[in-house]
């Protein structure tokens, strides 16, 4: 006589609710998903061996789990269980010292100590290297940049900009303005080989240079669109034809408050006298070495990947038209970016920063 099917696995509305919204979490392991989904098809009383076929697993993992959730609730599943082993053979003096050389020592011969080398220095295993620093969160290989700014007025500077993007004033418009220089017209030597199945798209390491252009753009920060214009040049001269360009765009019954940085083009006599017989407008400067700030930044990072970099173009015309088009699509679907960093929040890490380099 065939056993009767398990009984389905007891679990409250709001584990239920804590288990979908974990197991929907994108940072969430998929092999801890398999379990969640385990535990999920067993509280709705599936039969355990449908479960283990549409999970595309086997019926002893399902019942692992199952048993695991029933006894220990959502940290069993969430964490492993220590398995026997040969036990670890480093002593922690040896530990110890591995991760004392890799913070403060560097090799003979490189800039930085690899797993290969640690390991013939400190005579371990290179199984041994990685679980140490896996285990301190060491990472050799990984280099990042910093700039600390150095303007006296980063504060009230930062928390003008800052407010802008969280607490935009009614009855205006914010744009973020700047200039991206020198994009140059770049065409291969040859022509690009295609994609095709287990080969990537491939072209020439080498290419032909066909002249540059500057891309002038304001950034609406509310909608997401963007007012763009290519110029040969990036001088004061070009930045006040653009201004005219913004000028002519925007209802005249709106304020304008505009994000710009310290680029001495910016700043120079002549666009100084433009705001001034423009009082509608209102300029916030980002702090000096601070220029991640002006959110244009993040969209000119947007337009380099998708249409400039992997570009093919003939001339700078065929270049000045793909960004064209590039702007127009972007504005026809708009997605403005979503702020969420708070001044004070940046200015701990900030502080935080300056601790860990003595500064």
């Amino acid at each position: 006589m065939p056993r009767p099917p398990a009984k389905a696995l007891s679990i409250t509305a709001p584990e239920h609710d804590e288990l979908v919204a974990i197991s929907r979490h994108r940072a969430t392991p998929q092999s801890v998903v398999l379990r969640l989904k385990i535990v999920l098809g067993a509280a709705e009383g599936m039969p355990n061996k449908t479960l283990a076929r549409q999970l595309s697993t086997t019926l002893p993992t399902v019942l692992l789990w199952r048993r695991r959730y029933k006894e220990a609730g959502l940290s069993g599943i969430l964490q492993d269980q220590l398995r026997c082993g040969r036990p670890k053979r480093v002593s922690a003096e040896k530990e110890a010292a591995i991760v004392e050389a890799t913070m403060k020592t560097k090799p003979p011969n490189a800039t930085h100590w690899s797993i290969r080398m640690m390991a013939k220095a400190q005579r371990v295993s290179r199984s041994t290297v990685h679980r140490i620093w896996r285990k301190h969160k060491l990472q050799p290989h990984r280099l990042e940049s910093f700039k600390f700014s150095t303007d006296p007025d980063f504060v009230p500077k930062l928390r003008d900009v800052i407010g802008l993007y969280l607490n935009p004033p009614d009855k205006a418009i914010v744009l973020s303005v700047d200039e991206k220089s020198q994009i140059q017209a770049l065409d291969r030597t040859q022509p690009i080989l295609p994609l095709r199945p287990k080969l990537p798209e491939r072209q020439t390491h080498d290419y032909e240079r066909h002249g540059t252009t500057t891309l002038f753009a304001a950034l609406n920060i509310l909608e997401g669109t963007v007012i763009g214009q290519c110029q040969p040049r990036h001088r004061h001269q070009e930045f006040l034809f653009f201004l005219d360009r913004i000028e002519a765009s925007i209802q005249r019954r709106l304020e304008v408050h505009i994000v710009l940085d310290n680029y001495g083009t910016h700043k120079h006599p002549t666009v100084r006298k433009w705001f001034s017989n423009h009082p509608r407008y209102h300029v916030h400067f980002t702090p000096t070495g601070a220029s991640w700030l002006n959110q244009i930044e993040r969209w000119f990072a947007e337009i380099t990947r998708k249409r400039i970099r992997r570009g093919t173009f003939r001339s700078v015309r065929e270049l000045i038209q793909a960004i064209r088009d590039y702007i127009r699509e972007n504005n026809n679907h708009p997605r403005p970016f979503q702020w969420i960093a708070k001044p004070d929040t940046i200015l701990r890490k900030v502080n935080r920063l300056k601790r860990d380099h003595g500064r």
